[in-house]
């Protein structure tokens, strides 16, 4: 795990940003965040800048707190960043990734429209975080494999923003352009 002193502070700040429901405070935490893993391409820091983010969707969200499953998802996801820090200090990765999965398995844990409104939160996160790994001249495909989403929702996504249209993107050659549709369909 890289820049371990990094997620520390990220978790910290994290864990009182979500008790004072601030979305804006994590959402800028997680872009702290995938700088890191965009020069790391560290899955751990990955993992970080999404859970992050999605808990600002979440937070954002009020009316997930009057579903019921809420207080257990809330515990959860406190109880497991209050374990990733005690990991982080004791230098314990083994249980800092533990924690980490706890987050996904709090999800797995609901039921109704909750579960499926944060499913969607934390599948949404995912490409948006893609695209930015992807902004900071990542690959698409080493991209989309790191955050375990397809080449075409990235490809979607970075189109619907304009990051592929930024100045120091490159048009593709036809050529160019059937190659990557070829890697797309053939994986």
């Amino acid at each position: 795990m890289k820049e371990s002193e990094n997620i520390l502070r990220i978790f910290e700040e994290t864990k009182e940003a979500i008790k004072k429901e601030d979305n804006v405070k994590l959402k800028e935490l997680s872009n702290q965040t995938i700088h890191t893993a965009s020069i790391s391409q560290d899955p751990d820091n990955i993992a970080v800048a999404v859970i992050v983010y999605s808990l600002s969707k979440i937070i954002e969200r009020k009316k997930y707190q009057r579903y019921s499953g809420w207080d257990k998802f809330y515990k959860t996801i406190i109880s497991a960043i209050d374990n990733s820090i005690i990991a982080l200090k004791k230098n314990d990765e083994k249980k800092f990734k533990e924690n980490l999965g706890l987050v996904r398995k709090a999800i797995s844990k609901l039921s109704g429209k909750l579960k499926k409104y944060v499913q969607e939160v934390f599948r949404k996160a995912s490409i948006n975080k893609a695209s930015r790994i992807y902004e900071h001249g990542i690959s698409m495909e080493k991209t989309a494999k790191l955050l375990g989403i397809s080449m075409w929702e990235l490809a979607d996504y970075a189109g619907q923003t304009g990051i592929s249209d930024a100045p120091e993107s490159k048009t593709l050659s036809v050529k160019e352009r059937i190659k990557l549709v070829e890697e797309m369909f053939s994986g």
